[in-house]
């Protein structure tokens, strides 16, 4: 007989743990106790079978858990008599806390089930799926401390909540129709519909065209019939969105593959607990009206992930759409909505009625977007599972519903520090202990709203993790939002001696990956990105740095060219082309414009006033960004001269590529420190093309492969002249595919170790945790704080 203490961290908190050690002790005949604490769980274990026990809590744990460490000490014999699960106590430490969960297959058959008691109940959960994060106020994860607080559950309820042999002992949502949250639907001035009645009129409100604010897990949807392309065009007008994709639903797996190709790890992926929207291959023959995705070849996907999204497909006696569109409920450049009142009063001009329900959103959070690369995963003979898909072929778009606050383990034990990202796309990362804690999706900080939300999900994860960071990290941009709320923190906080430190944006990129995969020494970092602040006031976006933790050095980027009108060249790229071609053809410019049809588009007087511009350092700063290049070749080759969206443009020429193409164009590489990439030999060159009437397709492909050796011959020069093995590629410019497995492909063909992003998007939204790391690894090492 032995008696062992055991302390268990990671995601262990409302994920079935407790009830699982209950069940295996039971089953081994050993006594003691299990308590949730705020670091985790703590046991108590007495018994012959303790190795037994060790060995079968490490393999069987609940396929939701995630056991990070398990410190296992000697104790005393006390004689238990059996095996109890105790009350939580708060230990004063911190615990990791579940991401949201979908609905699991035993809640959907329950919820289907005619002889069940919560038959068609929009907010049947367990302990295996359900909210989390969203509805977390405070840890311990216990009813008390969640926006569940305020139901009092049922006699029935409470009794399932007590029993530790059930499926929903301590599941912090529990509830039914009796006891639980309630929905409702309001339509103009008819009395609100409530329970399944709301939902089936919901359901023919969207058959009919109208498009419905539908209250879901971390937030507002706005959402109509996809294939009513009157309903998708206004609701595209109505919300502004320009050309940007919508994120469509539909009710299972065959019918997104009767629009898209779909992988077998693609479907896992969608069917998975997180349930992400997925980008998948559009068919050829595809009938979703090209307003839903436009001049894209890919559509976003996800299947439901609440009973309520569920119930729109199912509702019986009701005819739902095959697919909806449901697009996040906000109004242009603000956080997602998540209170009713807001709803009703934001979204009012947006949608034509609201289903609502009365259970608390506390954290906003958007769905994830992801997308597949490399090959299906190896089935094991026992039949594919969710949790067969490899994180190598999981490519984060947006990391947010379903992954947040999911922990980055780092090397070990460091200081608490704040990374507050970039200004698009912005996340945060806070880091604590051993991990790195990435916010879900904020947004871009263009507004008072953001910033709000920058705050409240801050305040809401440093009280989770109980961190206070020591050192705050911001990008040198001084006009970033985050970076000014940064310095302002530094100054208000300067009596408690918090430290702020300005990282350069590329760096960051670079060292997001580094974190990620544990580098600390020199490595050879290729970002690619739309634009970003560079230390000689110009914009960054082509660099080739050679980086470790103590700092940089610029060894190499695309020749800059002149952004004519700054902001306006962003929006409309036909003006980077006439830029980039100014500087490929000097004073013969009209003699290549002509021919090529750019005169005849734009006019003379208007290129004429471009060019003028461009001369002007004033208006038009100088950028080395490759965002802004595939922008201006896109622009070029008539496929899209207007961004209504960041990189539509750039996204547009990538839908064109031919992939089997191995042609390119003649790149001129300048071999001197740094290197400098000149892209206007490729500029005639396609000028030349589009003269000879050749396809876009091949020019996009010959254009797309050009880049990728350029990158690729210098970054083999850096590694031989710095004798290093290590690269990094990173920046928003690698999601394009084609781009990106060329260049690793032709990069491990030279013998070369690559390193992408895996955990958080290559895209601004990953800075924030290269920031963090960064700033984390120099406090360690006593180093001073640089850019």
């Amino acid at each position: 007989m032995e008696c062992l203490h055991i302390s268990i961290k990671g995601v262990v908190q409302g994920v079935g743990f407790r009830p699982f050690v209950f069940s295996l002790a039971n089953e081994l005949s050993v006594k003691g106790f299990i308590t949730n604490t705020s670091d985790g769980v703590s046991i108590t274990a007495e018994g012959d079978n303790l190795d037994i026990f060790l060995e079968r809590l490490r393999k069987e744990a609940p396929p939701l858990a995630k056991i990070m460490s398990m410190d296992i000490s000697p104790a005393g014999c006390a004689g238990f008599k059996d095996f109890s699960i105790h009350e939580s106590v708060d230990t004063g430490s911190f615990t990791l806390v579940s991401s949201d969960i979908s609905i699991c297959a035993d809640c959907l058959r329950e919820l289907l089930d005619p002889e069940d008691r919560r038959f068609l109940y929009s907010f049947i959960n367990c302990t295996n799926c359900g909210p989390r994060y969203s509805i977390t106020r405070s840890v311990p994860y216990d009813r008390v401390n969640t926006t569940m607080h305020v139901f009092t559950m049922c006699r029935a309820c409470e009794a399932e909540y007590r029993n530790p042999c059930n499926r929903r002992f301590h599941a912090q949502p529990n509830a039914c129709p009796v006891c639980g949250p309630r929905i409702s639907l309001i339509f103009g001035d008819e009395t609100p519909a409530v329970g399944p009645e709301g939902l089936r009129k919901t359901t023919e409100l969207l058959k009919d065209g109208k498009i419905v604010a539908i209250k879901g897990l971390g937030g507002f949807h706005l959402s109509c019939d996809a294939g009513n392309i009157d309903a998708v065009e206004r609701l595209r007008e109505r919300k502004r969105r320009n050309n940007k994709p919508f994120a469509l639903m539909a009710g299972d797996v065959n019918t997104i593959k009767k629009f898209c190709h779909v992988s077998e790890y693609e479907e896992l992926l969608l069917a998975s607990p997180s349930r992400p929207i997925v980008l998948l291959r559009k068919r050829k023959d595809t009938e979703m009206p090209e307003a839903v995705s436009p001049n894209n070849r890919h559509l976003a996907f996800m299947l439901p992930y609440t009973p309520i999204h569920y119930l729109l497909f199912r509702m019986p006696q009701a005819a739902a759409p095959d697919v909806l569109v449901m697009t996040s409920g906000n109004i242009s450049d603000e956080p997602i909505v998540i209170h009713n009142e807001d709803a009703v009063s934001k979204l009012s001009g947006l949608a034509d009625a609201f289903l609502l329900h009365d259970r608390g959103i506390f954290m906003r959070v958007d769905d994830s977007v992801v997308r597949v690369r490399g090959r299906d995963p190896v089935v094991e003979k026992t039949g594919p599972s969710w949790s067969s898909i490899p994180d190598l072929s999981l490519f984060f778009i947006r990391r947010s519903r379903g992954y947040v606050p999911d922990p980055i383990p780092l090397n070990s034990d460091g200081p608490d520090v704040l990374g507050c990202g970039a200004d698009l796309k912005n996340t945060f990362t806070l880091t604590k202990g051993r991990y790195a804690i990435p916010s879900q999706h904020i947004g871009d900080m263009e507004n008072y709203e953001t910033l709000r939300f920058f705050e409240e999900t801050l305040r809401n994860l440093k009280m989770v993790y109980r961190a206070e960071p020591v050192a705050i990290a911001y990008d040198l941009h001084p006009g970033y939002l985050s970076t000014q709320w940064a310095l302002k923190q530094g100054v208000d906080a300067c009596s408690t001696a918090v430290t702020t430190c300005g990282i350069q944006h590329h760096y960051a990129h670079i060292a997001s990956v580094m974190a990620e995969k544990g580098l600390e020494d020199k490595v050879i970092g290729v970002a690619f990105d739309g634009n970003g602040y560079g230390e000689d006031g110009t914009l960054w976006g082509g660099e080739f740095l050679i980086a470790d933790l103590a700092g940089y050095r610029r060894a190499g980027h695309i020749a800059a060219v002149p952004l004519p009108g700054g902001e306006a060249a962003i929006r409309e790229p036909w003006r980077i082309a006439v830029g980039y071609i100014i500087k490929a053809a000097g004073h013969e410019i009209w003699e290549y414009l002509e021919p090529s049809g750019f005169v005849q588009k734009y006019g003379r007087e208007k290129i004429g006033n471009i060019i003028r511009i461009s001369e002007q350092k004033s208006l038009s700063p100088l950028s080395s960004g490759a965002g802004r290049l595939f922008d201006a070749v896109s622009a070029l080759i008539g496929v899209c001269d207007r961004n209504t969206f960041e990189g539509e443009a750039a996204m547009a020429l990538e839908s064109l590529v031919m992939d089997d193409l191995g042609d390119d164009y003649a790149v001129d590489i300048s071999f001197k420190d740094p290197m400098e990439i000149d892209f206007s030999m490729t500029f005639l060159s396609i000028l030349s093309d589009i003269r000879l009437g050749v396809e876009k397709g091949i020019i996009a492909a010959k254009f797309h492969n050009a880049v990728a050796f350029s990158v690729v011959k210098v970054v083999v020069k850096l590694a031989l002249t710095n004798n290093l093995k290590k690269v990094v590629l990173s920046g928003g410019v690698f999601q394009n595919f084609h781009l990106l497995n060329r260049v690793v492909k032709d990069l491990r063909r030279e013998g070369l170790q690559v390193f992408v992003n895996e955990l958080v998007p290559c895209n601004d939204a990953g800075i924030s945790l290269g920031q963090a790391y960064i700033i984390r690894e120099r406090i360690k090492r006593g180093l001073i704080c640089r850019t």
